[in-house]
Order: C-alpha cells, then sequence, then structure tokens
C-alpha cells in the first residue's frame, strides 16, 4: 500500500480552507493508503512561539483533526518531535544540502523580504527540515498546495542525490498528490487572496455561529451587476466559491440567476452563506470541543501514532546510516 504524508504547523485553528483544501481528503483517502498526519511542531519554531501557545497550539490541531475525521484506527496521527529519528535524517541530509540552492527557494526569499529581522537557520533548511519528514517514512505521496511545490521538489532532488552519492536505493521520490482536481484555492472574506490564519479574512472550525454570521456579514463585495450576465468580479466570485463549497447546487444556481438578471441583494447571498457554513462547522466545533476536554484520550492517539511513526522510520534511518558507513563498535 502506497504511503501518504502530509503535515501542519500549529500555528492557529484550521480554517475552512484547510479543510476544503486538504483536511476533508485526508479523510477520504484514509482507508485506502498508508497515511501519516503530523503536528509540525519544529517546523514552527522558525517564528519563536511563546511555550504557552506552542503547547496549546499542538493540542488544538490534534483535537481538530480527530473532530474533522481522521480516525486513528485507520492512520497513524503524531507530533513531529515525537519522531527523533526525523531529526538525526535531518543532521544527515543537510550534509547534501548546499547554502545557494537553500538560498535560492522563493519561500526562504519571501520570508527575507517579510522578516528581515528574524533570518535564522531554521528558515534557510527548512526544505531539509521538510524533505526529512517525507523521506523518513519513504512516503509516495504528498499532498502539497502550490506555496510547497518547490519543497517537495527539493525533497525528490535529496533522495536522487542521496540514492545516487552512495550507491543505494533507500528513499522513493515522493510525487505530489493534488486529489484529481489540482490545487484547490479556497478564497478569503476580504475580497483577495485565499483563506489564512493569519490574513483576518478566514473562518474557522471552532468558530461559533455568532462569530461566522458576523465574519459572512462583513465580507467584501462591491455595488452589484450593472448590466445583464456580466462577469462577476473577483470580490463577489469569492463568496460564489465559498458558496459552491457548502451549499446545494439549487442554492449556487438560485444566486447565479439573480447576479445574472441583477436583482441579487447582497444581504440575502451573505445570510445563505453563513447558515450553510454553519450547517457544516457546527457539528465539527462540537466534536472540537467535547475531544479537547479528554488529554487521556489525545494523549493516546498520538503515543500510538508516533509508535508506528517511529517503527517505519527507524527501517529507513537504520538503511541510510549503513550507507553511510555508521557502523557499531
Amino acid at each position: 500500500m502506497d504511503i501518504v504524508l502530509s503535515g501542519i504547523r500549529p500555528t492557529g485553528n484550521l480554517h475552512l480552507g484547510n479543510y476544503f483544501g486538504a483536511l476533508r481528503n485526508f479523510v477520504k483517502i484514509q482507508s485506502s493508503y498508508d497515511c501519516y498526519f503530523f503536528i509540525a511542531d519544529l517546523h514552527s519554531l522558525t517564528t519563536h512561539p511563546h511555550p504557552t501557545d506552542f503547547h496549546a497550539n499542538v493540542k488544538n490541531i490534534l483535537a481538530e483533526y480527530l473532530a474533522a475525521g481522521l480516525d486513528p484506527d485507520k492512520c497513524a496521527l503524531f507530533i513531529q518531535s515525537d519522531v527523533p529519528e526525523v531529526s538525526e535524517l535531518f543532521v544527515l541530509l543537510n550534509m547534501l544540502a548546499y547554502k545557494g540552492e537553500l538560498e535560492r527557494t522563493a519561500a526562504f526569499k519571501d520570508k527575507v523580504r517579510k522578516n528581515s529581522d528574524n533570518v535564522n537557520a531554521g528558515l534557510l533548511t527548512y526544505p531539509v527540515l521538510m524533505a526529512s519528514d517525507i523521506l523518513i517514512q519513504r512516503a509516495n505521496w504528498v499532498p502539497v498546495g502550490k506555496d510547497q511545490d518547490q519543497h517537495l521538489e527539493m525533497a525528490r532532488v535529496y533522495a536522487k542525490r542521496f540514492n545516487n552519492f552512495y550507491g543505494v536505493e533507500v528513499f522513493p521520490e515522493p510525487r505530489a498528490m493534488d486529489f484529481g482536481g489540482g490545487s484547490l484555492k479556497v478564497p478569503g472574506l476580504d475580497g483577495s487572496g485565499k483563506m489564512g490564519k493569519s490574513e483576518g479574512n478566514g473562518i474557522f472550525l471552532i468558530d461559533d455561529e455568532k462569530t461566522i454570521t458576523k465574519k459572512v456579514m462583513r465580507a467584501v463585495t462591491d455595488n452589484g451587476p450593472q448590466a445583464p450576465d456580466s462577469e462577476k468580479p473577483e470580490v463577489i466570485q469569492n463568496l460564489f466559491t465559498l458558496l459552491e463549497l457548502v451549499s446545494t447546487a439549487d442554492t449556487v444556481q438560485y444566486f447565479d440567476q439573480k447576479w445574472k438578471d441583477c436583482s441579487i441583494r447582497y444581504g440575502d447571498l451573505k445570510k445563505q452563506l453563513a447558515t450553510d457554513i454553519c450547517k457544516l462547522t457546527l457539528p465539527i466545533r462540537g466534536r472540537i470541543m467535547e475531544i479537547s476536554k479528554d488529554d487521556a484520550y489525545l494523549g493516546k492517539v498520538v503515543r500510538e501514532g508516533a509508535e508506528k511513526a517511529r517503527a517505519n522510520a527507524s527501517i529507513t534511518l537504520k538503511a541510510a546510516k549503513k550507507a553511510i558507513g555508521f557502523r557499531s563498535l
């Protein structure tokens, strides 16, 4: 059975973009692949989170994963730092990673531009750690967004480089998994760009009904269609994209016709959108609240997930160290 691996940094609660872009699909494939889903706590250290927030965010993401439908009996759910083999492989791969190629990555250059006062070594070697996450589990498939394509390509580079340098076939070359429909972009409520954790334009799975309704009613719109059958501007198409994700086809068709004949009322559109988002997320929210209270269950899930992840990772690390020449005296 092919191995699928994906991780998420614990930098805030999961939003609709995370759900429709990734999590919903993880739930669908967890019975068909050997799945490893992890919380990338080591990756989040590049932004120096407060220790209290650091722990709470890890716990929140785990509860949200479980509430959204990931089943620990069908997939391995674990915390990155609970698998020390990742960090050891990270050290080994760093010996085959070069400063110039790391400095040329789009993500690193973007981080330098946005946070010039926090250009730490973790940011520079981020792709190597990501490669270690992937290669230590010998993943065949990695669900990634467009912003991570280059990092996945570098994981393939390091896999080939290691195999060629030592004349072995320790690491398979991971491929991108797009779930058959390309990378889904879930728009934010601010009129441009995709939904994000820090952009202030997101609806989170933990949001209550009042919060969701307030956010949607504040969503950016325009003055309405100026002519029949006109093209929707981005700010309006964003709302329709969200509507297509959470509402019935009949509902989407109804408001699309209202747009075409210039009779659309944005207030009605937003109320319907808020109602349908709540139908989706409020049951998940209820499960999040319940699961978050059960520390014993959360601990059991990540311990068992780490045991499976470490068992698989130890096989990889043993083979890699043997290829390099490590021997016991």
